[in-house]
């Protein structure tokens, strides 16, 4: 997945080694779409990650969802 395209993703070196994380966080993306990809609808990630908007956890799926490689 290349996340450098999604608006809501950073990539700093020195910050989590240089991993794409989400804006203003040293959250990966990943982490949010494995939790929602696990079973936890939206509300129950953000009560996981309070301080991430809804919005951004939609964006991040969304995201991920609409640039997925298909075999």
């Amino acid at each position: 997945m290349e996340w450098t395209e999604c608006p809501l993703i950073e990539t700093v070196p020195g910050k989590m080694n240089g991993q794409p994380v989400i804006k203003g966080t040293r959250i990966r993306p990943e982490t949010i779409v494995e939790n929602f990809e696990g079973g936890s609808n939206i509300e129950e990630v953000h009560e996981n990650y309070p301080h991430l908007p809804v919005d951004t956890i939609r964006g991040i799926i969304q995201f991920h969802h609409s640039h997925q490689l298909t075999p």
